[in-house]
């Protein structure tokens, strides 16, 4: 078929373009400032990493729907986060075309010598490294930069379905640059200068300092621009001169007085009191009209609640916004109109649907804990019972959107028990501890599985922390609380514990032995970096096949401290062969990857949280231990009775 002109035009055009010589950038911090290379922004020896960068988006391109919701998971950074840059409402749909400013934590992870955003994509029928970052992402990242960020996966073997990590490119201000933060910008047909300055309120100069003479740039290259003020107190022209209604309303008509309206004086002081009192009487009748729809929307939307409160959903399972009182059994019961925010996002179950699904909760279809699996209308899900308010956790889950996050589905709230149950979806393959201890269901968890579901879990940390408004604090990571797809892809669970905010106190310490941070325990600190420490632990379960905490109460982490941290680093691979599952010893396992993966454990699990590194550093050194796999030889590794490696 052949493809329309227009379109084949366009197709040439940017083939063409993507062809020509990117600027090159120098690796000399010092050198003349230049657009970004293929491989991004270079790391600057002066800047603070990490930091808030913003990338200038439009949308409504390369089919990613007008929807903040849709640009948000694009870039991994909640709706939430995205109005409240753009200082939209959460349900506002952006035109198309209309410039955003997209938040990004820059960071510039040790190793890389190049600042960006990380942001995992999932591949679809179709996709190339270079169609996303030129369509999807409008060229704000380049194809040679994924590559090199991902340096395990082949290009041209991408399969649907695939997680790739795209790096946006960005940048942190030095303080010389004076500058709140700096604006990832791609140039576009007819930009100069002086009209992106116009753009975004600062003058020419400075756009030259940071990327080097104007005559440098070229179409389609990336440049940064500095923002003067805090987003959202202020945003620049770009963006609020887009922020009009799609059709402007018209100007009122207007009439030319006729002759016999100027002969008659009192005739027209007649007439004008006439409309004057027309006027005042429509305006009468217009509020009587308003108040009767005010009235019949409260009754309705009473009713509406007593329906969502008793289970009852609208058509298909669904409700309207409601509200409605408070009571019930034991006090247990939901204030509606705390959860009508999410009833149009959300399935509203019934009752019965899920004593249906369940067999009435029977013991046959008990997965863990209180999460049921239950089959509804042919679909199957997990549903969570719970005996307490979830109002924090639906608050908390409803901001999140990741493919390494379980996905919430629905809810629905019993006032006759007092029981709240949360719908998820259903993930086959269970939870990381049940496969670690099982022996049989262990060993298809080879070193290259165990390897990906520690980044897996390390991007979904990752987005909490760095990608929702405010940050996310799991508070309870465990390796019960990763699920397993059914291609071995982990998914965090259990948002019950979870908390907004960072550095906050609390004197309620609640966990898992074996999984505390010493921090929280001794003085109540809720930071990202608890988090941190507990998927430490989790990294020691994946290379040593063993659970946190033992039924005899002896800890995993004081054995590894023993036996693999404390020694001559250039005897580290030695002593993690000699300690990990007996279960990857018959497997091929390159000792590299297993070194380096009890070295993040180890930083992880510093007892000083400020030593402990970020989800994002963690992630980059993950995806390097993978690298090992692409050179490895095969050799598996062996260990004899004086700890030495020998390849066989």
């Amino acid at each position: 078929m052949m493809m329309p002109l227009t379109r084949r035009r366009l197709l040439a055009t940017l083939l063409c373009l993507c062809a020509l010589p990117s600027p090159a950038r120098s690796q000399n911090a010092s050198a003349t400032p230049a657009p970004a290379s293929v491989e991004g922004f270079n790391c600057s020896a002066n800047g603070t990493y990490p930091c808030q960068a913003y990338a200038l988006y439009r949308a409504g391109f390369a089919g990613v729907p007008l929807d903040l919701a849709a640009v948000g998971d694009l870039f991994g950074v909640s709706r939430f986060m995205l109005a409240h840059a753009n200082n939209l409402s959460t349900s506002a749909a952006p035109a198309a075309g209309q410039p955003l400013l997209v938040p990004l934590q820059c960071g510039c992870p040790s190793g890389s010598p190049n600042a960006y955003a990380p942001t995992q994509y999932q591949i679809s029928s179709g996709d190339t490294f270079w169609i996303v970052s030129v369509t999807k992402l409008q060229n704000l990242t380049q194809y040679q930069a994924v590559e090199r960020v991902n340096p395990t996966v082949v290009p041209t073997k991408l399969e649907v379905a695939d997680m790739v990590t795209f790096p946006i490119f960005c940048q942190c201000p030095t303080a010389a640059q004076n500058a709140t933060a700096l604006v990832t910008y791609v140039m576009q047909q007819g930009d100069t200068y002086a009209s992106i300055a116009a753009a975004f309120a600062v003058d020419a100069q400075s756009l030259v300092s940071l990327n080097g003479p104007e005559r440098g740039t070229q179409l389609f290259s990336e440049i940064l621009v500095p923002l003067r003020r805090k987003v959202p107190q202020w945003l620049p022209p770009i963006v609020t001169r887009n922020d009009v209604p799609a059709t402007p309303p018209s100007p009122p008509p207007t009439a030319t007085p006729g002759p016999s309206d100027v002969a008659d004086n009192r005739g027209g002081v007649v007439t004008g009191l006439a409309v004057g009192l027309g006027v005042v009487g429509g305006l009468w009748l217009l509020q009587l009209l308003l108040l009767g729809c005010l009235w019949r929307r409260l009754k309705a939307t009473g009713r509406r609640g007593d329906a969502v409160a008793s289970g009852e959903g609208g058509e298909g399972g669904r409700s309207g916004k409601s509200a409605s009182g408070s009571g019930g059994v034991g006090g247990e019961r939901f204030l509606v109109s705390d959860i009508s925010e999410w009833l149009d996002k959300y399935r509203v179950f019934k009752v019965e649907e899920l004593e249906r699904g369940t067999d009435g909760f029977d013991d046959a279809h008990l997965i863990q804990g209180s999460v049921y699996k239950a089959n509804i209308g042919g679909e199957v899900f997990a549903v969570k019972k719970m005996k307490w308010d979830a109002c924090e956790e639906l608050k908390i889950l409803q901001k999140v959107n990741h493919s390494n996050l379980v996905k919430l589905e629905g809810f629905c709230i019993n006032t006759a028990t007092g029981d709240c149950f949360l719908v998820y979806e259903y993930v086959e393959n269970g939870s990381l501890d049940l496969c670690l201890l099982d022996r049989a269901r262990a060993r298809r968890l080879d070193w290259r599985t165990r390897l990906h579901i520690a980044l897996d879990l390390a991007h979904g940390l990752q987005y909490i922390h760095e990608h929702t408004w405010p940050r996310v604090v799991h508070k309870d990571v465990k390796s019960s609380n990763v699920l397993l797809d059914a291609r071995m892809r982990a998914k965090i669970a259990n948002f019950g514990l979870a908390k907004t905010g960072h550095n906050a106190v609390t004197t309620h310490i609640v966990g898992t032995q074996g999984y505390i941070a010493p921090e929280y325990l001794v003085d109540g600190l809720v930071t990202t970096k608890m988090d941190v420490f507990a998927y430490g632990v989790v990294l020691l379960e994946l290379v040593s096949g063993r659970e946190a905490a033992g039924d005899g109460g002896e800890l995993l982490l004081p054995d590894a401290e023993e036996r693999v941290f404390r020694g001559r680093e250039d005897r580290l691979e030695a002593r993690a062969a000699a300690w990990m599952d007996p279960v990857l010893a018959d497997q091929n396992c390159p000792p590299g990857s297993v070194a380096t993966v009890m070295g993040v454990a180890r930083a992880c699990l510093q007892r000083d949280p400020a030593k402990r590194p970020s989800m994002v550093d963690v992630a980059y050194t993950l995806s390097r231990a993978d690298e090992y796999f692409a050179d490895y030889s095969g050799e598996s590794v062996s260990v004899d009775g004086s700890g030495e490696i020998a390849a066989r």
